[in-house]
């Protein structure tokens, strides 16, 4: 037994339309939001903080860096600690 569902269709008028441009415009800035924001932007105080971080985050990349470059000059190669291992596990058996 099939049971139909019926699809009501809803008219859009105009008025609803406008009614629902409206409401996605009441998010967007104004031209004085953004007058406000430039201002802000244009103060000596925003513009040293943001060279503060930025003063930041190329500490903590040179940081960064630096332990890579450690990390890549001091690190044992595969190869030469499987010999060691090998070196190692003979000394050993020898001794017991």
């Amino acid at each position: 037994m099939k049971v139909k569902k019926e699809i009501k269709i809803k008219k859009m008028t105009i008025d609803k339309l406008a009614i629902m441009v409206a409401k996605g415009f009441e998010d967007t800035a104004t031209k004085d939001d953004l007058k406000s924001l430039e201002a802000r932007m244009a103060t000596k105080t925003d513009i040293q903080g943001l060279k503060e971080e930025i003063k930041g985050v190329k500490n903590q990349l040179e940081g960064t860096n630096k332990r890579i470059d450690d990390l890549a000059m001091n690190r044992v190669k595969y190869e030469d600690h499987n010999k060691l291992k090998a070196r190692v596990d003979f000394i050993e058996k020898n001794l017991k």
